[in-house]
């Protein structure tokens, strides 16, 4: 088994729940997540189709059909910072197919606002079928958008992995450990030039330990496909707020006959988390059976959702079940309309929260969101020539629909406020794609949302459109460009103390990176990001860091 360093293209295209906190809170329901991560192995393969659970393919289908991917399944609809690492980002570096495939890599590099960059990767093959891998990498910004070190970051994150491979199944155990220091650098010029500034206060620091193993089928002949994965999450933050979440995951497939199968998914999550004086025992529990129809026509899943949560101090302990169903019709070779409804409860949890919006205030209100029903219909297929395309419209209903905004009178940090009555969302979506061989890929995507809400006033923080348009390039296998461009409009948030609501400027965010391969063991890289080095704010009142650049080396051996 090699273990090959990762060319890894991540997009984060939609996230962000907001938050807030208050005695008496208005609630509402969740939008999502999404994130698109494109790999690239030193070989510079474009990425294989996912194994999925409940991606079923039609009867006898297609060598066009089989390499058909759909990026909108189960779409998250919440968008948080245009990048995931706000400030530079890395870009990784690979290597060309002419040359001998190395295990291990370092990674070395600077760029302005007294960035460093660092990373590097070990993997070890002890037996033909048990390899170990371990990684560190660190990215830093010694200064940020405003007031100097004030405004700094850093980010740093250990991983440890260990893999077992035989022909009927794969055991995997993960340990991680990510450490984020940032600031609360929201603040007026006013009152950091006062006495009662102390840059310590504004601190914040996130340290996470994770522990997972998993096990999974091996064996593609096996009529019974399963996957069974736990771990435990633990989070603590510099003013000894913590988090402690166990997750376990279960999912299996059987073929009854050749065109008729039935899948189960599973999930119980366990999780406490403590704040100061307050206590949170919360706990969910998922069962979701269906079946599933297949023929060259169209394909048919139904089934039930079952979810149970609890939550020890706001005295909830409830049970909902959910409809599952999905059609999809093709009626020409690649082209499907498809239609369904589903829900679910979706799980807010003080991790989940921090991932889309880290200036979080203390105590914040954690309330899980009822999507209570989501109708959808669309399009999705390949056109031929390299092109390929989705449409999906859905309108959904939610209950403790989750917002961000600021706090009052401290405006630096952020609270969640959820929406308690019926809060009704249309999103439209759309998505076009273009792939020359391994060459060159490009896809242009956006979604338009429309907010229906029953007691706040505004779905804070969340946009009334997100766009992105990203693109992959390789040149004669020793030049690999990354371009994209993200676009945001629409957010609004509202300074509570001054009663003040503000529109906050589009967001236009353009980045390049580009990798070029020196040796067979050297390469060098370097990322231009924000390139309008526009100063936009994705949450108000913070900044980000205007044209930033990063150059380095890397050494495989």
């Amino acid at each position: 088994m090699k273990v090959r360093p990762l060319l890894t293209f991540s997009l984060l295209a939609l996230s962000t729940p907001l938050l807030a906190q208050q005695p008496k809170p208005t609630r509402v329901g969740e939008v999502d997540n999404q994130e698109i991560t494109v790999e690239k192995s030193r070989k510079i393969e474009l990425p294989p189709a996912n194994r999925l659970f409940d991606k079923i393919p039609s009867v006898k289908p297609s060598a066009e059909q089989r390499k058909m991917t759909y990026e909108f399944e189960d779409r998250k609809l919440t968008v948080g910072d245009p990048r995931i690492t706000p400030g530079v980002l890395t870009p990784a570096a690979g290597q060309a197919d002419d040359n001998p495939a190395y295990n291990n890599y370092v990674k070395l590099g600077a760029g302005n606002y007294s960035s460093f960059y660092g990373e590097g990767f070990v993997g070890v093959n002890t037996l033909s079928n048990l390899s170990l891998e371990g990684s560190l990498r660190h990215l830093s910004s010694g200064i940020g958008p405003v007031d100097g070190k004030n405004s700094s970051q850093s980010d740093t994150r250990l991983k440890v992995t260990g893999k077992y491979l035989t022909n009927s199944f794969k055991l995997q155990g993960d340990l991680g450990f990510d450490r984020n220091a940032y600031n609360f650098y929201g603040y007026s010029r006013e009152f950091a030039a006062s006495p009662d500034f102390n840059p310590d206060n504004i601190k914040q620091r996130l340290n996470t330990i994770n522990f997972r193993v998993g096990i999974e089928n091996a064996n593609s002949d096996n009529a019974i496909d399963y996957s069974l994965r736990t771990g435990i999450t633990s989070l603590h933050d510099r003013f000894n707020a913590s988090e402690v979440d166990w997750g376990t995951n279960f999912n299996a497939s059987l073929g009854i006959s050749d065109n008729f199968f039935a899948l189960v998914a599973a999930d119980a999550f366990v999780t406490q988390r403590s704040d100061g004086s307050i206590v949170d025992n919360r706990n969910l529990f998922r069962v979701k059976p269906t079946f599933k129809y297949t023929s060259s026509l169209f394909t048919i899943t139904a089934g039930i959702n079952a979810v149970n949560q609890t939550d020890q101090r706001q005295g909830i302990n409830n049970t909902r079940a959910f409809p599952v169903l999905d059609i999809d019709v093709a009626p020409v070779n690649n082209i499907h309309f498809f239609a369904g409804v589903d829900g679910d409860i979706n799980r807010n949890t003080l991790r989940s929260l921090l991932s889309e919006n880290k200036w979080l205030a203390p105590q914040v209100l954690l309330v899980n969101t009822v999507k209570t029903l989501d109708i959808y219909g669309g399009s999705k297929g390949s056109l031929g020539g390299g092109f390929s395309y989705e449409g999906k419209v859905s309108y959904a209903s939610y209950r403790d629909f989750s917002t961000f905004n600021n706090t009052y009178p401290d405006t630096t940090k952020f609270f969640v406020l959820y929406d308690g009555g019926i809060s009704r969302v249309l999103t439209i979506s759309a998505q076009l794609a273009y792939t020359q061989k391994d060459k060159f890929r490009s896809t242009l995507k956006g979604d338009f949302f429309r907010y229906g809400l029953d007691r706040l006033e505004e779905a804070w923080g969340r946009p009334r459109f997100a766009g992105t348009w990203s693109n992959s390039y390789i040149l004669n296998k020793k030049l690999f460009i990354t371009a994209d461009l993200y676009f945001y409009e629409g957010i609004k948030n509202k300074n509570f103390t001054s009663n003040v609501v503000y529109t906050l400027k589009p967001i236009y965010d353009a980045n390049i990176k580009i990798d070029y391969f020196l040796g067979k063991q050297v390469s060098a890289f370097v990322s231009l990001n924000n390139i309008f080095s526009q100063n936009y704010q994705r949450y108000l009142y913070y900044q980000s860091q205007g044209l930033n650049f990063l150059g380095g080396i890397s050494y495989s051996f």
